[in-house]
């Protein structure tokens, strides 16, 4: 058997392979109250039943100024994983791990959904005013207000209330979501840190409080779950995260109760340069697993099943995990089982789609 297709240890729970199905925001709550609905439901049960080994949802807000657009999902009340829960019923019936990402997106909240605008919602239009560690905006987008820091302390406990909320809906796995220059990213980055308070480099320099105290709220509410963290390992820009500061991160996180990391990168500064090419942040979780020995996926223009084989076998990372790859072909996995491992004991397939899984008989 493949590696890809071998199961593998997230925490306390067991997933079936190593084929995941990252976040992917899809802007679909239409009646902007973070409520999941039909498209959801079809979206991410459709990666289950094409044999995904795990399936997370896009981010899920913790509170409604934490979304990234007014048509976001939520977590920030009881109706909101309510809606979720057929969802993850549904995906751990199909055989895969259903998973969410608790998020809060900062001062890149209240924007436009891509096929609709650009840049920030105004507030007599719907949006609302942004927060993050200090006053600078994201590019364009409307400035942030700079959280006070007992606001900030507040934070760990909307991330810890969505995370029982998730729990409670069915989710056997929660990720924290501290990338992509979203809020917790603002924080960890010295680009948009420069707080002189504990929350910045006023204790320690790390600008870490934040994360560690996320991580252990969390880790505190749902203690029978697995917890992922997701980290931007370089902003891609002179001055701000980089390896050394990644691995620190790591550390921070695991010693806060974290099982598995999702190493990811850039999203807080428009400036930045990113070498796109096929897993061309592959080299992230090589380095993240090889100095602290963590378990961690990676992620990034990885399409191809061989590819993905090739990165697991060379023992950069543990599992993958895709995205525009599933939104292609939610039957994914399906076509990289039999591409891998032919016809398997151990497969993936419903046994609904077992002539499909027939090898025809050679010609004689």
């Amino acid at each position: 058997m493949s590696v890809l297709f071998s199961p593998v240890q997230l925490g306390p729970i067991e997933v079936r392979n190593r084929a995941w199905v990252s976040p992917m925001c899809q802007y679909s709550c239409e009646e902007r109250d973070g409520m999941a609905g039909d498209w959801h439901h079809e979206h991410l049960t459709s990666f289950a039943r094409g044999g995904a080994g795990l399936v997370m949802t896009e981010a899920a807000a913790i509170e409604p100024i934490g979304r990234i657009s007014p048509h976001d999902l939520g977590l920030w009340n009881d109706a909101q994983a309510e809606a979720l829960a057929p969802i993850a019923a549904r995906i751990r019936a199909h055989g895969a791990v259903p998973a969410v990402q608790l998020a809060h997106a900062g001062r890149k909240a209240s924007t436009h959904r891509q096929w609709s605008g650009r840049g920030s919602v105004p507030v007599d239009e719907g949006g609302w005013q942004t927060v993050s560690a200090g006053s600078e905006a994201f590019g364009h987008y409307a400035p942030p207000r700079a959280l006070a820091s007992d606001e900030v302390a507040a934070l760990p406990e909307l991330f810890a209330a969505a995370a029982r909320r998730a729990v409670g809906a069915g989710f056997d796995a929660v990720e924290v979501h501290a990338a992509h220059g979203y809020l917790l990213h603002q924080f960890l980055s010295p680009l948009s840190n420069d707080r002189d308070d504990e929350w910045g480099v006023g204790e320690g320099g790390l600008r870490t409080l934040l994360l560690q105290r996320v991580v252990e709220a969390v880790r505190a509410a749902v203690p029978d779950a697995a917890l992922m963290v997701r980290l931007s390992a370089s902003d891609w820009v002179e001055g701000g995260i980089d390896a050394a500061m990644t691995v620190e991160h790591v550390r921070v996180a695991i010693a806060a109760g974290a099982d598995w990391f999702d190493l990811s990168s850039g999203g807080n500064d428009p400036r930045q340069e990113i070498p796109l090419e096929p897993g061309y942040q592959v080299p992230f979780a090589r380095a993240v697993r090889a100095a602290t020995g963590a378990k961690v996926n990676a992620v990034g223009l990885i399409d191809e099943p061989a590819h993905a084989e090739s990165v697991l076998v060379d023992g950069d990372a543990d599992a993958v995990m895709l995205a525009r790859a599933w939104m292609r072909n939610p039957h994914w996995a399906l076509g990289a089982e039999t591409e891998l491992d032919g016809v398997s004991d151990a497969s993936v397939w419903p046994p609904q789609y077992t002539r499909a899984r027939r090898v025809p008989t050679p010609a004689r």
